[in-house]
């Protein structure tokens, strides 16, 4: 299993299955349709690249291994991990986080047309508000959560205590709070309930006609 992984990741990490290196493989065997193994390798070999060329991308591969990958190896120093497992798990994950919230409220604020403020730590911490918007003399909350946090094990246990946290935040600011599920769409986070946007806005129109 250690042997797939290293033969894997060093595979990719030098391109030696691209397109340029071992041909448009998933093309081809979509022209060939084989209804075998052998059927297979006696197209590629006829029309892709011969025996002899993947032997010679088998070579370069062990090259890498050897020299490349085992003197990068053998430089990492136990210094060198703690700080990438300390960075992975404190700074990566923080980074990400954040970048994900920007994200989501960026484009939040873009469909509202209405600016959206960062929530006081205070707020945070009272009534598990992430952003907030003023509308009129009121407030309203905003909430972001990946769409995975509601498949976790403590989401029912958050959901209770969101209530009453959601329920504080009205009676003292007198807008609603709002829940905005972010999920990844190709390289980025997108709203995941758009339904909540037209929400949103009959509280903002509500709002700002009473203030």
């Amino acid at each position: 299993m250690s042997k797939e992984w290293i033969l894997n990741a060093t595979t990719g990490r030098f391109q030696l299955n691209f397109k340029r290196n071992a041909g448009a493989v998933a093309e081809e065997i979509g022209q060939c349709e084989p209804k075998t193994l052998d059927e297979w390798q006696q197209y590629y070999f006829s029309r892709v690249h011969s025996a002899e060329h993947l032997e010679e991308l088998g070579r370069k591969l062990y090259i890498k291994i050897t020299e490349v990958v085992r003197a990068e190896a053998e430089s990492i120093t136990e210094e060198d991990c703690i700080n990438y497992i300390r960075n992975l798990v404190i700074k990566r994950t923080c980074d990400g986080y954040i970048t994900e919230k920007t994200t989501v409220y960026e484009q939040l604020q873009e469909l509202l047309g209405v600016p959206i403020e960062p929530a006081p730590d205070e707020w945070d911490r009272l009534f598990n508000v992430d952003f907030f918007i003023r509308a009129g003399d009121n407030f309203i909350g905003l909430q972001i959560k990946p769409a995975t946090f509601y498949n976790a094990s403590e989401y029912y246990k958050w959901r209770d205590v969101q209530k009453a946290t959601h329920q504080k935040f009205q009676a003292r600011f007198g807008g609603a709070i709002f829940t905005v599920v972010s999920v990844r769409q190709g390289d980025k986070k997108v709203i995941a309930n758009p339904k909540v946007i037209a929400e949103m806005q009959t509280e903002i129109r509500r709002l700002s006609a009473s203030g």
